[in-house]
């Protein structure tokens, strides 16, 4: 239930689709007897549409998540493990093309491979089935799976979790299929926007794990001034900040998050 009121909510709180919608009733008006107030509606979506296309809305929107959490240190031991959570893969394109196919966050990917090779005696966990609501699922992981043997990852260090189709169920699912030890160095790999609402989601399920953020998308608060070059750019980046503030909400206020703005352990 969660999972499909998530989807269905989340469609209508994206800027995009609630601009759009704005422009449509504004459309709909204009041909009734309200046609003062549909011009009014108009103008308003219109605006909006400049501001959050154009303007830094969306670099301040994301950047209170992405600087949360540091980049990872490397310091001290190496890691027991390492867990990728998905969201990097287009299952259903990469099955029907029958060839790997990335979306926007490919740093997840390629940062899996990378560390499977620095670390090559710590496991590799890979958690992402599938969030499609509408199409047959075709679940992430086994396409993760397949992509580490081939760059030469030894089937046995490969863990593949496949049924999780929200960040909540990445940690629980995941924290069930490994049963981590106490004292055990885990990292989780994420985009460094979803990394506050992924940590969240992991110490709710009792798995303490060390954030390793990755797909940045912004250079710093520098960016907190710089307007975008296109409207479909600034679009994008502001419906994927409102969309993950939103996350955040919900999670805290259905308890599947440890906080509402997880953020580093304070060490002594």
């Amino acid at each position: 239930m969660f999972f499909s009121l998530s989807k269905i909510i989340g469609f209508f709180t994206v800027p995009s689709n609630a601009v759009a919608t704005v422009c449509a009733l504004g459309v709909l008006l204009l041909a009734t007897r309200f046609r003062k107030a549909g011009s009014r509606v108009l103008i308003c979506g219109v605006v909006l549409l400049l501001v959050a296309g154009f303007s830094p809305l969306g670099h301040l929107l994301l950047l209170p998540l992405s600087e949360r959490f540091p980049a990872w240190s490397a310091a001290g031991r190496p890691p027991d493990g390492i867990i990728v959570l998905g969201g990097a893969i287009d299952p259903e394109t990469s099955q029907a093309r029958g060839s790997l196919e990335m979306d926007a966050s490919a740093e997840r990917i390629v940062t899996m491979l990378q560390l499977a090779r620095r670390y090559p005696a710590a496991p590799i966990v890979f958690s992402g089935g599938s969030a499609n609501l509408i199409e047959t699922p075709v679940p992430e992981a086994p396409i993760a799976g397949d992509l580490l043997e081939d760059f030469g990852t030894a089937r046995s260090r490969i863990v593949l979790e496949s049924e999780s189709r929200t960040t909540a169920e990445n940690a629980a699912f995941t924290r069930k299929l490994i049963s981590p030890k106490p004292g055990e160095r885990w990292l989780l790999v994420t985009s460094a926007f979803h990394m506050p609402r992924s940590i969240g989601a992991f110490r709710k399920a009792g798995f303490d794990v060390e954030a390793y953020p990755v797909d940045w998308r912004t250079r710093g608060w520098s960016d907190a001034r710089t307007p975008f070059a296109t409207l479909s750019a600034g679009l994008a980046r502001t419906d994927v900040a409102v969309h993950e503030w939103v996350g955040l909400i919900a999670y805290w206020a259905t308890g599947r998050s440890s906080e509402l703005f997880p953020g580093p352990r304070k060490t002594n």
